[in-house]
């Protein structure tokens, strides 16, 4: 008999917005306001996707957009976030930090400010609704210019204390690099956010060198190619710097051929924190219990190694002392607990 995943504690560091939506909601969403979804995100849903070369991204990004489109109201915001609650907590997650970049909303839901305070009055609902904490990352755009980023952190340090926890930066790594975006991570950092910048998919360990060197990273978004450079991956477990490792997002952009070619194992084992992610469910077709069933059916993980993955989300965690030692105590119960009580 195996310990239920579901049952386990843990924490959701690596979650976008958008993408977080459940499929039959887009399909839901776009029927009702007479939208045409491509046959992707229709009826050969989950797509497939390959994302190492630009013109694969350029189609990631795409759908990704469409998905964004279907998002015209704010009662639409506040589902999203109520159904991404009780996903969690079905998940076992009990503590979500959601990436959000206000500026692909700003334009129907009345500027950068406005679509912020949406949000994390969605974000606020849904936690209440579902039993759960959820607070938000601000992340900006790799591929727009480092002058948004800029407005951006300084919005987000404006909500520090008010749901912003953290300052990020994704898309496209190969589209902006890392040094170009360390005034906006300054600012971010000097208001009180931490840094979570994407860094280590499509490119190599030199990324994730990047993020921690010039944007001082205190998570790095994915990070999983730190596992090609001995010396990197050493550094990353003295400075206990989490990566946010997405195994089906991997595979499902190419980065990695199948499950079992993700490096969890090796970062695990050299003593790199971890935090499994699901990054987005709408396009990759599964959410953080699978992440979490890879590790034990793929990496071989024994319930005591899931245990201390689970730890090192919520370490990793922007949660209070009080609800990281509740999830903590939660995760020891659930190693504990005889299985028949499970």
């Amino acid at each position: 008999m195996l310990r239920p995943l579901h049952a386990l504690p843990k924490a959701h560091l690596h979650l976008h917005f958008t993408g977080s939506m459940r499929h039959s909601t887009l399909i839901e969403l776009a029927r009702e306001q007479g939208l045409t979804l491509p046959d992707a995100l229709e009826q050969d849903w989950p797509p497939k996707l390959r994302a190492t070369d630009e013109r694969g991204w350029f189609r990631f990004q795409r759908l990704y957009d469409i998905a964004r489109s279907v998002l015209t109201r704010p009662e639409y915001v506040y589902r999203l976030m109520r159904e991404t609650a009780e996903d969690e907590a079905a998940a076992g997650s009990r503590w979500l930090e959601i990436q959000v970049d206000p500026s692909g909303y700003a334009q129907r839901f009345g500027g950068l400010t406005a679509t912020l305070e949406l949000m994390l009055d969605a974000v606020e609902q849904a936690a209440r609704h579902a039993g759960i904490g959820i607070v938000v990352i601000v992340a900006a755009n790799r591929t727009r210019h480092p002058l948004d980023a800029n407005t951006l952190a300084r919005l987000a340090t404006q909500y520090v204390g008010k749901g912003v926890v953290g300052f990020g930066l994704s898309n496209d790594e190969r589209r902006g690099a890392a040094r170009d975006f360390e005034r906006a991570f300054r600012i971010a950092k000097r208001g009180g956010l931490l840094a979570v910048p994407h860094g280590g998919e499509l490119l190599g360990p030199r990324s994730v060198a990047q993020c921690v060197d010039d944007l001082g990273a205190d998570r790095v978004g994915h990070g999983v190619r730190a596992a090609e450079d001995d010396w990197l991956m050493q550094r990353l477990a003295d400075r206990q710097i989490c990566c946010e490792v997405c195994p089906t997002s991997n595979v499902g952009l190419g980065v990695a051929e199948n499950a079992a070619d993700v490096p969890v194992r090796r970062l695990f084992d050299a003593g790199v924190p971890i935090a499994l992610g699901s990054d987005d469910p709408l396009l990759f077709g599964t959410r953080l219990l699978r992440q979490y069933e890879l590790a034990r059916d793929v990496y071989g993980f024994s319930d005591a190694e899931v245990a201390e993955l689970a730890r090192q989300s919520v370490r990793s965690s922007t949660a209070p002392e009080s609800v990281r030692k509740e999830l903590l105590k939660g995760v020891d119960d659930w190693l504990t607990r005889p299985l028949s009580l499970q």
